[in-house]
């Protein structure tokens, strides 16, 4: 039980609450046991229903859209620095590209954000195409 002591109108009450079962409450004031009843208020109930997942997305041959980070031996790989949607590839295979150029257009959280190629060099290798979904650190593509 919980004591609580009150001052009403200068008087003193002792006031002990025990157990409450169906909005009935046992109640001791001054040692003089009460039941009191409690009213109910009738809240609305709220069912949320969770959305369920949807299977991954594939590609028309059936493979997983989500590319995995390779690991490629040699060369310079560019990475996804953050997880998104392949916009566009802006090079292919052979091409001469220099730090500063744009190589893939990645949207992430709504925006475009431009890939540079980091370094100076040939493109070897490219393993995404337009609309792959990627993880952070996979590889877009690779520089010779």
């Amino acid at each position: 039980m919980k004591e609580y002591k009150y001052r009403i109108n200068g008087n003193l009450y002792s006031v002990k609450i025990g157990d409450i079962d169906n909005n009935l409450a046992k109640v001791e004031v001054n040692g003089v046991p009460y039941k009191v009843e409690l009213q109910k208020t009738e809240k609305p109930v709220n069912i949320v229903s969770s959305p369920r997942p949807s299977a991954a997305p594939r590609t028309q041959s059936g493979e997983k859209v989500i590319a995995k980070p390779k690991v490629q031996a040699g060369g310079y790989p560019v990475e996804a620095p953050l997880p998104g949607v392949v916009m566009s590839v802006g090079v292919k295979v052979g091409d001469t590209v220099k730090a500063a150029d744009t190589v893939v257009v990645l949207e992430a959280m709504k925006m475009e954000n431009a890939i540079h190629a980091g370094r100076d060099g040939k493109v070897a290798s490219i393993s995404v195409t337009p609309g792959d979904s990627v993880l952070q650190g996979a590889v877009l593509l690779t520089l010779e």
